[in-house]
């Protein structure tokens, strides 16, 4: 391929790439302030004029589905990636620093956990919760993120841990400090980058969850707005203007989570590649 066929054909390739991903984004948003009733016969037509009809209406639902959803959401994906991080950051540093034969065995199981898809495991996991009395509860559904996620923030933080240099531990553990308080106030505000880009990508994971909060919560014991757009479509007709609503609203919360964490989010990515 010679330079000039390779000059168009990039923007070309990412234009088409562009629409595609662009294309359900415009669907939600032209549908959301468009009449209902307009959203079958004109699915891509502009809204015009636009209404708030839609969004109003979800608030509006005698069952309140997605404020209660919403608060649900919120209350699960802050509990899971405050705890996953935590827990990611001080393993990661121990496996990263370890050269034990145990670290590099606890090192090998969370790799196969990785390999393991969540919905082979839902039976097993529901299983245990019913033991502990934890099944159709927000404790046990951070729980199931928190033993799922985990491997994956462990091995995101050990990339990062193995760009400190050992020296900065060991200056402050001579002049007196613990293990607990070097990691905690040396270690742990170097890894920014690394901690931005756990929170991202598993806040998105976990938010975006439809059949993990389904199962744990059960049919009437709770909702997410992923399982809420879900019990919103009716059986025999649905207010698509409503629905779209009800999509838009849901992803408003992670986006701008994610705008605001997006500098350290790239950061974390590309430092990630280059350290270990």
């Amino acid at each position: 391929m010679d330079a000039r066929t390779h000059a168009w054909l990039r923007p070309l390739v990412a234009i088409f790439v562009g629409a595609a991903f662009f294309l359900p984004l415009y669907l939600m948003l032209v549908n959301v302030f468009k009449p209902g009733e307009e959203i079958l016969p004109s699915p891509a037509g502009l809204p015009l004029p636009p209404t708030l009809e839609n969004i109003s209406g979800v608030f509006a639902r005698e069952d309140n589905l997605f404020t209660f959803g919403l608060v649900n959401s919120i209350a699960v994906t802050a509990l899971s990636i405050t705890i996953l991080t935590v827990l990611s950051a001080m393993l990661g540093h121990y496996l990263a620093r370890s050269t034990r034969l145990f670290a590099k065995l606890l090192l090998v199981t969370l790799l196969c956990g990785l390999m393991i898809p969540i919905p082979v495991i839902l039976s097993p996991v529901t299983s245990v919760l019913k033991a502990f009395d934890l099944m159709a509860t927000l404790q046990g559904l951070v729980l199931v993120n928190v033993g799922y996620y985990v491997p994956f923030g462990v091995l995101l933080f050990m990339g990062f841990v193995k760009g400190v240099p050992r020296e900065l531990e060991e200056a402050a553990e001579l002049d007196g400090a613990s293990r607990f308080r070097v990691f905690w106030q040396v270690v742990f505000p170097l890894l920014r980058p690394a901690s931005a880009s756990v929170l991202i990508f598993l806040g998105v994971w976990i938010w975006n969850d439809f059949l993990t909060p389904l199962i744990v919560l059960g049919p009437d014991s709770g909702t997410t707005v992923t399982v809420g757009v879900y019990r919103a479509i009716g059986q025999y007709e649905s207010d698509f203007g409503d629905l779209f609503a009800f999509m838009f609203l849901a992803t408003l919360p992670i986006l701008i989570f994610y705008l605001a964490l997006q500098k350290n989010f790239v950061k974390g990515l590309t430092g990630g590649a280059v350290k270990g």
